[in-house]
């Protein structure tokens, strides 16, 4: 197998996604990656700014920005960044027309941007950290910090591995056999949506993360999601 952390790869992966992965990921979850989403918002701390702008690292198709204009009225604009033509362009002409003019939108790989410093007050993330192997996520890590102003924010939520839980045989049935049986059944075999399983499998929680964000000087609380299904980071830069 290719290395299935390498950009073009990943960008492969989700450009043939795009056209059926709001629906697959929504059955799929049974409607949590969207509660997910709301949780994730709700845990983003008060930016310092009243105006505030920001990022939506790996974008996709952009589902997180109802939810952060909902909660930020009078919020200036997102910069989407992801790797995907396909997944934005379905974000931008299928869902999100009407918001145009508050995203803007960067298609690139986030580990080689060339995003500004100090240019955020805020950095939000929704199921994209599982595309990233942990060198990554160190990349990733400095960039947040990096790229948020002092006293910036940041949110980010993935699907998870949840140990300990007594029904986690169960969710590991249906991310590692069933998902791809109706993949099979549904979308005339494609392996595409199978990888999406195989990455959050081998994610494992956002805790290791929440470590990378803390050793470039931010503040973090790690919080799990429905017995840990899915995890989340979220804290400040400080002043």
């Amino acid at each position: 197998m290719s290395n299935i952390y390498d950009p073009t790869f990943v960008k492969g992966v989700f450009d043939r996604c795009s056209g059926k992965y709001i629906a697959f990921s929504w059955i799929c979850s049974f409607g949590f990656t969207e509660r997910w989403r709301r949780q994730c918002v709700s845990a983003l701390p008060q930016p310092s700014s009243t105006t505030p702008v920001g990022y939506d690292f790996m974008a996709g198709t952009g589902e997180v920005w109802p939810h952060l204009l909902r909660r930020f009225p009078r919020l200036t604009s997102i910069t989407a960044v992801d790797i995907s033509s396909g997944m934005h362009q379905r974000a931008l002409e299928r869902l999100h027309r009407h918001r145009a003019h508050r995203i803007a939108f960067i298609e690139d790989d986030i580990l080689s941007s060339a995003l500004p410093p100090d240019s955020a007050d805020f950095v939000v993330s929704t199921f994209g950290l599982k595309t990233f192997n942990p060198e990554q996520h160190v990349r990733l890590a400095a960039l947040i910090a990096r790229s948020l102003r002092p006293g910036g924010v940041f949110s980010l939520v993935e699907a998870s591995d949840p140990k300990g839980w007594i029904l986690r045989p169960l969710y590991l049935f249906q991310l590692k056999k069933v998902l791809p049986l109706i993949e099979r059944i549904f979308l005339a075999g494609a392996q595409d949506f199978t990888m999406i399983g195989t990455y959050s499998s081998n994610f494992g929680d956002a805790s290791a993360f929440g470590e990378m964000l803390r050793a470039e000087g931010l503040q973090v609380e790690f919080k799990r999601c429905f017995f840990g299904c899915a995890t989340l980071v979220a804290g400040r830069k400080p002043n």
